[in-house]
């Protein structure tokens, strides 16, 4: 018991400390475009530079991945993003920070498939939703003191000095990693040289596995099609605060981070309940009340009902990313799962894209508010849906699929 509670510590503590820096990164990067432009169009793009990154690089990072040393991987795509990154305060000009952005971003999306690889050998099936609630609860955490910290920060040293510490939290994450156990083994064969033809074999792979496994395909495809809709509706949060609701900076800071309050009480009751809530309600659940939580925010008229919505959407939030964590982990073969998260992301980016850019572009022509509204409402509908296929017409084959993640 001891060495898996290292273990968690080691992990949720580098993941931690990456998270608050992303937090303190996130709004004074957010401020700092801006600024530089005053318009809500180059805030946008700030969310469309990673799908591009996705796009260009997922194709064949996953081929990689499932054939490389995961936990080596991890810590070199950490120590690089925190040198490119702290390379960010001296560009003065816009497109120079969007192309340290892109950089950051192309490395970046190695990190993601594989450690949802290494979380998934290190830990056993039946701890993966208490884990899973554990760092959603660590990722709301850095929520709550984030956005905190970098108000505060914001205010006696200006945005700079924000996007240092993030520059250093990466190391920090890389260094924990470093201290973690691998959990690849050597087995001394020589491995397959990545060419075109491999990439095609492995493409095959993963499109012979979806349509093997539709619903979890269908599952996959409304979550993440909800979640990028609330994606895109982010990249308008500071503009519809400032100019909408016309609030300060200092406001804008305080909202999102009395909002981690609401996050890391989520995470804290789907951690308690992880073994008395079957996995279905924390997906459909979550993700239903979470599209509800933009619906609010966007409706919202002050300082108070933007606070509470957010409140609203950071605790249901919370229970929607447990859910999928454990259903990914659970659905997909670990020696695929770096291919198919790859290729996913590569999917998700041009539906990301997608979505950025109409909601950017019809902000500029038509009322902020009006379409994000409109954009929540679609939200809602999608992840109504997907709870309703919970509920009703898939029911036991979920029971039957999942079963190792669900407790009588």
């Amino acid at each position: 018991m001891n060495g898996w509670i290292s273990k968690y510590v080691l992990l949720l503590s580098g993941v931690g400390i990456s998270y608050l820096g992303n937090w303190i990164y996130l709004i004074a990067i957010n401020i700092t475009i801006l600024n530089l432009t005053g318009s809500a169009a180059a805030v946008a793009g700030l969310y469309i530079i990673k799908p591009i990154a996705l796009l260009i690089t997922n194709f064949w990072s996953g081929s990689v991945i499932d054939r490389v040393n995961k936990r080596k991987l991890m810590i070199i795509v950490d120590i690089v993003r925190g040198i490119l990154v702290f390379c960010i305060p001296f560009v003065g000009f816009l497109w120079g920070i969007y192309g340290l952005i892109f950089l950051i971003n192309i490395v970046g999306a190695f990190f993601g498939p594989s450690s949802a690889v290494y979380i998934t050998k290190l830990i056993p099936p039946e701890r993966r939703q208490r884990f899973n609630s554990m760092m959603s609860m660590t990722n709301s955490g850095a929520f709550l003191l984030g956005p905190a910290i970098s108000g505060i920060l914001i205010m006696y040293v200006g945005t700079e000095l924000c996007i240092i510490i993030n520059a250093f939290s990466f190391i920090v994450c890389a260094f924990f990693i470093f201290l973690l156990p691998d959990v690849d083994e050597e087995t001394g064969e020589v491995r397959e040289p990545i060419k075109w033809k491999t990439l095609l074999k492995d493409l095959k792979a993963v499109v012979d596995f979806s349509k093997r496994a539709t619903f979890f395909i269908t599952v996959y495809l409304l979550f993440q099609i909800a979640m990028l809709i609330g994606f895109a509706l982010d990249s308008q949060e500071v503009t519809f605060i400032k100019q909408n609701l016309e609030l300060s900076e200092r406001d804008y800071g305080l909202i999102v981070s009395i909002t981690g309050i609401g996050a890391l009480l989520g995470g804290s009751v789907a951690a308690v309940l992880s073994k008395k809530i079957q996995l279905r309600f924390y997906i459909g659940g979550g993700i239903l009340l979470s599209s509800v939580g933009y619906v609010m925010f966007y409706s919202s008229f002050n300082f108070i009902s933007a606070t509470f919505a957010f409140v609203f959407l950071g605790f249901f939030m919370a229970f929607a990313n447990t859910g999928y964590a454990t259903f990914f982990q659970n659905s997909i073969p670990v020696d695929l799962m770096g291919r198919f998260g790859s290729i996913a992301n590569m999917v998700q980016g041009l539906i990301q894209i997608g979505f950025t850019l109409l909601l950017g572009l019809t902000s500029e022509w038509f009322s902020l508010q009006i379409v994000c509204l409109i954009f929540a409402s679609v939200g809602t509908l999608i992840a109504a849906i997907l709870f309703s296929i919970f509920l009703f017409s898939e029911k036991a084959k979920f029971d039957k699929e999942q079963s190792n993640a669900f407790t009588s």
